[in-house]
Parts: structure tokens; sequence; C-alpha cells
């Protein structure tokens, strides 16, 4: 599986940005996508995952201000970020858990996204 992320840029504080996420390969196996972000001299943060059916989970950061959603047929996942924050501002990097065994998954990630939410 390989995935590539595309959005990201420059956007106000309390505007809207959505991220992408494509996945290609063996894109049968996966059973669920995410996001993890990372901001300059923190540790990355998981942000939201999905699963193949749909329950989604989300950092209490972003709680009520962040969807995550995933198209199957294409393959893609998405963030719809609203209410954009400084504190937003990292990399972002989709990540996809795949294989046989969901029980032990391989996990490939995107190459990251930045955008920065100005005040």
């Amino acid at each position: 599986v390989q995935l590539q992320a595309f959005g990201g840029g420059l956007v106000q504080a309390g505007g809207s940005l959505r991220l992408s996420c494509a996945a290609s390969g063996s894109t049968f196996s996966i059973n669920a996508f995410g996001w993890y972000r990372q901001a300059p001299g923190k540790q990355r943060e998981l942000v939201a995952t999905i699963s193949y059916s749909g329950s989604t989970n989300y950092a209490d950061s972003v709680k009520g201000r962040f969807t995550i959603s995933r198209d199957n047929a294409k393959n893609t996942v998405y963030l719809q970020m609203n209410s954009l924050k400084p504190e937003d501002t990292a990399v972002y990097y989709c990540f996809a858990e795949w294989g046989p065994d969901s029980d032990y998954p391989y996990a490939t990630w995107g190459q990251g996204t930045q955008f920065t939410v100005s005040s």
C-alpha cells in the first residue's frame, strides 16, 4: 500500500481546510485510515482514525472541529478541518493499517503535508 496526501498551505484562524490521502496498491486489505500531526518541537499526535466500517475516533483537541471520512470506492481518506486554530499548525501525516490479519496490521505512512494557521 502506498499513500499520497494532498492539501495543506496557509489558512487564517477560524477558517477551514480539507486534506485528502489517496491509497494505491493492495487497497483491498486496508482496515483503517488515520491522520497524525507533528508540530515543531512536539511529539507526533494522533488526530483521528476511521475503520473500514466508518467508526471514528478523535483527539480531544480536535473533537467537534475535525471530521475524518473515507471513500472506500476511491480508496481515499479525508480530514475536514473547521474552526482552525494556530495550534493546529503542523505537518499532517496520513496512515493506513492493512493486511490479512487486522490484529497484526501492517502500517504505511504518507509523505506528510504541511499547513499553517495564521492568527
